[in-house]
């Protein structure tokens, strides 16, 4: 993977995604140690604004004994104060990498295009590859594998939904995601998910039925019904949702030892019942940590010597 970019979970392949878990968990074991990334500094170019995203990568670069420079939309402007091209191949003669948190995919798609170091999606309208990569992290932790497992997203088919499609169909995951009717994941990313899932022997299941995706499943996500961006729609998007709500009932449907799963950040008494997010079944906050173990995986195979 050294000097590719990772724009979407597509970029990658079956050994990319093996690879990327097994450094991360050994990083996280302390059984890698050492700084591949000394004197390698990073761009956090940022569009909107983050908690875990910003931290993880900076605490990531700083331990493989690295830098990050962190970069505001009200800095940049990108497209707005000079075009993206031009803060691309600017940028490249600074640092080493760019990791992007953009509202649309074809920003970060352009800046890769003209940047000659690696791009990172930290987030985009689209996909958040970052996120999908650390939460499979999370699953093989609890479950000691993926292959044949079965998650339930229950929500909207947003850019966490698209990329942990694909993940888990390279995986050989069965992904079941029920969304009401005009909140569906993009039909590009369902057919690139199920070619992806035929090869690996996992299955794509799309419904509006929130009851049969989660019914058996051994990991239940969910995630905000209004993403940054969409305020707007905030007073629809919860009339729309709220039968889409996970609730201790709608858990009880799962596999018996089923996990919960969120991203974060979290609106109890929305996507998620109050009380759920500190249950016994709730790995949210173990999937919060990974992101930094995975990310800093991927910072060592993208930029390191």
């Amino acid at each position: 993977m050294k000097g590719k970019d990772l724009i979407s979970v597509a970029d990658l392949d079956v050994g990319d995604v093996r690879r990327l878990l097994e450094r991360a968990q050994a990083m996280k074991m302390g059984e890698e140690g050492g700084a591949p990334l000394t004197g390698r500094t990073l761009a956090l170019l940022f569009e909107k604004p983050s908690l875990r995203t910003r931290v993880s990568f900076d605490v990531a670069m700083y331990q493989l004994g690295g830098h990050a420079i962190y970069l505001s939309d009200a800095e940049v402007g990108l497209g707005r104060r000079e075009p993206i091209a031009d803060v691309a191949r600017t940028i490249g003669r600074y640092v080493d990498g760019i990791t992007a948190r953009t509202f649309a995919q074809a920003t970060v798609e352009e800046l890769a295009r003209h940047a000659t170091i690696p791009v990172i999606n930290a987030l985009s309208d689209a996909e958040h590859p970052c996120q999908a990569l650390g939460d499979l992290l999370t699953i093989y932790e609890k479950k000691g594998r993926l292959t044949g497992l079965t998650l339930a997203f229950v929500g909207d088919g947003n850019n966490v939904a698209h990329s942990l499609m694909l993940a888990c169909a390279l995986a050989g995951m069965h992904f079941r995601i029920a969304s009401p009717h005009g909140y569906l994941v993009g039909d590009d990313f369902r057919r690139k998910a199920k070619a992806l899932a035929t090869a690996s022997g996992g299955s794509i299941l799309c419904t509006k039925d929130p009851v049969a995706a989660v019914r058996g499943a051994d990991v239940v996500y969910t995630d905000v019904w209004t993403s940054m961006g969409q305020e707007a729609e905030a007073v629809e998007r919860r009339r729309v949702f709220t039968p889409y709500q996970v609730t201790q009932e709608l858990l009880s449907q799962a596999g018996p030892e089923a996990i919960l799963m969120h991203p974060l950040p979290a609106h109890p008494g929305e996507e998620l019942a109050p009380g759920l997010i500190d249950s016994p079944q709730s790995v949210v906050f173990d999937q919060a940590e990974n992101r930094l173990h995975i990310q800093k995986a991927i910072l060592a195979e993208l930029l390191g010597r």
